[in-house]
């Protein structure tokens, strides 16, 4: 009578090993820039933000009825107003929370160097240009 081999020869092993290398090596590139790829969704994210704060707070003005230049209040924080849209000093008032951003009072969100949002307030009957670069991200 034969014995019968029980389990996995080394050799086979190796080769399991060898293959789950490969396999490892080759999967590895597509999940190294996930630190750009969150900056990027981080900025998208806060642009988001600041359109829908900007369009709260001209709906709300519309629907008091006041001119479009007087300010509105968004769950207790004061925003001033110009042409009907918050302006660039204060839009940080519109947005609940921007951490990891640095505001630089002017309508620049900036995340790292060349990682920024920047909302402008536009002109009479135009909507605010926020605009995402993510160059330096």
């Amino acid at each position: 009578m034969k014995k019968q081999q029980a389990g996995f020869t080394l050799i086979e092993l190796i080769i399991v090993i060898v293959i789950l290398g490969i396999l490892a090596a080759t999967a590895l590139p597509r999940f190294s820039n996930l630190t750009q790829d969150a900056r990027v969704a981080a900025l998208n994210g806060l642009a988001g933000g600041l359109r829908s704060g900007a369009t709260i707070a001209h709906a709300t003005q519309l629907a008091k009825g006041y001119a479009s230049n007087v300010a509105v209040s968004l769950d207790g924080q004061t925003l001033d107003m110009s042409n009907g849209w918050p302006t660039t000093n204060n839009i940080s008032n519109a947005i609940m929370d921007y951490t990891g951003f640095t505001y630089d009072g002017t309508g620049t969100f900036t995340l790292v160097s060349s990682c920024y949002v920047d909302y402008t307030n536009p002109g009479t009957g135009v909507f605010p240009t926020i605009q995402v670069t993510s160059s330096g991200c």
